[in-house]
């Protein structure tokens, strides 16, 4: 097995970090108004928004623990992959560009997240920091 360079280790917990940040951003502002979120949910059409809003919390609060010690890091990058995409066409997906050009940014903005996830998933959480658990065979 390949030794990681030390700017290698750095950049992957950096990595981590910033994933971490990402996804704790967004259960900070579930956590802080659960009903805003509910509403939110509700406007894009999903039904029984505040049972979606505490999941959505819930499963961000086990991503950021995921990207934060590397456990179950391979199936978390993959859900979190998939959910950031889904987020996208959910709430800024071409339904909502005719009304504001600036919903296609937002909706562009969450593919090289979701690609960084998948890069991520492929190359793993690295040695340092990292708790090795997840599917047998793969950290």
């Amino acid at each position: 097995m390949e030794t990681q360079s030390t700017w290698q280790t750095a950049a992957i917990l950096i990595a981590r970090l910033i994933f971490a940040a990402m996804f704790a951003m967004g259960v900070a502002f579930k956590f802080m108004d659960m009903g805003a979120t509910a509403g939110y949910i509700a406007a894009a059409g999903f039904p029984f928004p505040l049972f979606l809003a505490w999941c959505a919390a819930i499963l961000e609060t086990l991503l950021v623990i995921a990207f934060l010690t590397g456990a179950f890091f391979t199936p978390a990058t993959l859900i979190a992959a998939v959910y950031v995409l889904f987020l996208g066409f959910a709430f800024h997906g071409p339904s909502h560009w005719a009304s504001d050009q600036a919903e296609f940014g937002a909706f562009m903005s969450h593919f090289p997240f979701a690609a960084g996830l998948l890069f991520a998933a492929v190359n793993g959480p690295g040695s340092v920091l990292s708790v090795r658990q997840g599917w047998p065979g793969r950290a």
